[in-house]
């Protein structure tokens, strides 16, 4: 596995993309196979026993016995949109939007809804599917495709802390210690970089996750984003630990003490071409666009939560007319 400088085997994404941002998923996503599938990304759902999870404000009216013993209660799990819709009385279908499965009034915050149960649920992470759900994807990917280890991901540019650059201060990494001294040091440390307190520091190269050869590489560009290219043969992402191991895993913050981490692809396929993954940045889903076989066997899997849609699926907000 390389990062991938020839971007051109791109190219053909970006003929199947439609050049400007229009209501349906083609600005990211590319036409012309066959079948297209969308999964959705889990969300989280809080709750606590027996009773009605609390909002900030009305924890904070409690007296510290009350919101001590809230707070002990509390159970975060994840949640499929089925769940949701059956907790707030909605439908899930090809083209459920989470704001509406939730009944988000106009204005108010749909990231996170009381339903009324007592429950909370959280809105799905947009662009990343969990490596152990990518996992089983990716298990069906393999076995339609000629070329199972041979193909290309692709990493949106723009995730913080993934490109070197010029300037005066790196990544900060919260420090956590029981030490005030110690934690004052650190604070100091920091500081001392600090460009408002330095006007005069000549901006230098910082490190990201990625060399600076990578960060000043080539990008396969398409109409709505830029990105990184490596290949990646497809049968990578059928571990779950994958994180650990490609080329843009986060090895600053592994130093650091954090668990292996990597940021999601936002493209991911096949060498033939046979069939192509998009995990949209702005998407709460991951669209896979292949052969009927293909989309009929990622539909089927019960540990996915996935349906077929159309060539042409309208995926935005406003999209649900089901749920109004």
């Amino acid at each position: 596995m390389r990062w991938e400088d020839d971007v051109q085997v791109g190219s053909w994404i970006r003929e199947r993309l439609d050049p400007d941002l229009g209501s349906d998923m083609h600005s990211v996503v590319p036409r012309g196979f066959e079948a297209y599938a969308r999964i959705f990304h889990p969300a989280w759902v809080r709750s606590v026993p027996g009773g009605v999870v609390p909002t900030h404000d009305e924890l904070r009216a409690m007296s510290e016995d009350e919101e001590a013993g809230i707070l002990s209660g509390l159970r975060d799990e994840q949640a499929t949109w089925a769940d949701t819709a059956a907790a707030f009385g909605t439908v899930l279908h090809p083209l459920a939007q989470w704001n509406r499965i939730v009944r988000t009034p106009e204005g108010e915050d749909w990231r996170h809804r009381r339903a009324p149960d007592g429950r909370e649920f959280q809105a799905p992470i947009e662009g990343d599917l969990p490596p152990a759900l990518l996992a089983p994807v990716a298990e069906h990917l393999v076995t339609h495709t000629t070329t199972p280890d041979d193909g290309f991901a692709g990493v949106w540019e723009g995730w913080g802390g993934l490109l070197g650059s010029f300037g005066s201060t790196g990544r900060t990494f919260l420090t956590f210690t029981d030490d005030p001294g110690e934690a004052h040091a650190a604070m100091l440390a920091e500081s001392i970089h600090d460009p408002f307190n330095n006007p005069y520091q000549k901006a230098v190269w910082q490190d990201g996750i990625l060399s600076g050869e990578i960060s000043e590489g080539a990008r396969l560009e398409l109409p709505q984003r830029n990105h990184v290219l490596f290949a990646a043969p497809p049968r990578t992402f059928a571990d779950p630990d994958w994180v650990a191991f490609v080329p843009w895993s986060d090895k600053i913050a592994e130093g650091r003490g954090f668990p292996p981490s990597a940021l999601h692809p936002s493209l991911i396929w096949p060498a033939d071409r046979a069939w192509i993954l998009v995990s949209e940045i702005d998407f709460d889903s991951t669209v896979v666009g292949g052969s009927p076989a293909l989309i009929a066997a990622l539909c089927a899997d019960e540990r996915l939560e996935a349906l077929p849609i159309p060539e042409g699926a309208n995926l935005q907000w406003d999209a649900d007319e089901v749920n109004i």
